[in-house]
């Protein structure tokens, strides 16, 4: 394989639906040019109605994934899932730091493999996907190796264990807890601050405060944005771009893949994440 297609890894549950998790990273992987790996924590059951089982793998078998994707790929960038469980995570956490060379540079092009924590707790659908006694671990685990943590605002409140007034205070103290830069989704009750209109992520680089604001799109194919978005992030920082651009680029993909969904399933329904191909 020549080292010139940007390399990227999941770190994240199986999605049977297609439109979530691995899946979807893939997909979104594929639609930046990158050539996307995987490490699987856990199959699902899962459609756009909901989650009926979990089955999670083998905290040996993730790190034994983990171990044979870096020792053979260059990976750029990576970004975990669902991870489910406490032993899941101390595992990976002891994988990359064993095997991986991380980097938390924000503004420049890294040698390093920089990683984009999505604190996956609970599916669109409502169903958990995080055991809550994993909590506190996915909390040293972000401490420990994350560039970028991407929760939406119920996450961010677990992981502050309080209720969030002022998202941009929260960001910062997020960041103070996590030594991550903060990407906190607030999409409609952040809109409700502003504009009806408006979906709004709160962006801290560790310096400044940015509020990256795209249309609201009305409907119900919104299954898989918080894992698109996070794929989409680190496909483009495998490609170079630096980090606040690389959240702009993949805000944009993520519109355009709602704007074009496929209207499938009779829940929540997946995304086109190969929307540009079709325009």
């Amino acid at each position: 394989m020549s080292d010139s297609i940007p390399v990227v890894l999941t770190i994240a549950g199986s999605d049977s639906g297609g439109g979530a998790g691995i899946q979807a990273d893939l997909k979104t992987f594929q639609a930046f040019a990158c050539f996307g790996t995987t490490a699987i924590t856990a199959i699902t059951c899962q459609n756009t109605t909901g989650v009926s089982g979990v089955q999670a793998v083998d905290p040996e078998i993730v790190a034994g994934q983990l171990h044979d994707v870096l020792i053979d790929f260059p990976i750029a960038a990576a970004k975990t899932g669902m991870l489910f469980s406490a032993p899941i995570i101390r595992a990976i956490q002891h994988t990359l730091k064993q095997d991986a060379a991380l980097s938390r540079d924000t503004k420049h092009i890294s040698d390093k493999l920089r990683l984009v924590v999505d604190p996956v707790m609970v599916a669109s659908s409502g169903d958990r996907l995080l055991q809550r006694d994993a909590e506190e671990a996915l909390i040293a685990f972000m401490r420990e190796c994350a560039a970028l943590i991407t929760p939406n605002l119920p996450e961010a409140e677990v992981i502050l264990n309080k209720s969030i007034s002022d998202v941009d205070e929260a960001a910062l103290e997020l960041f103070s807890l996590t030594g991550a830069c903060v990407l906190i989704k607030g999409g409609h009750r952040l809109a409700e601050r502003t504009s009806a209109n408006e979906s709004i992520d709160v962006f801290y680089d560790g310096r400044d405060i940015h509020h990256i604001s795209r249309p609201v799109l009305s409907g119900r194919n919104t299954h898989g944005t918080g894992c698109t978005l996070s794929a989409a992030i680190a496909a483009e920082l495998a490609r170079g771009t630096e980090m606040h651009a690389a959240i702009e680029s993949a805000r944009d993909y993520l519109h355009g893949a709602m704007q074009h969904a496929p209207g499938l399933g009779k829940g929540i329904g997946p995304l086109n994440h190969m929307w540009r191909d079709s325009i």
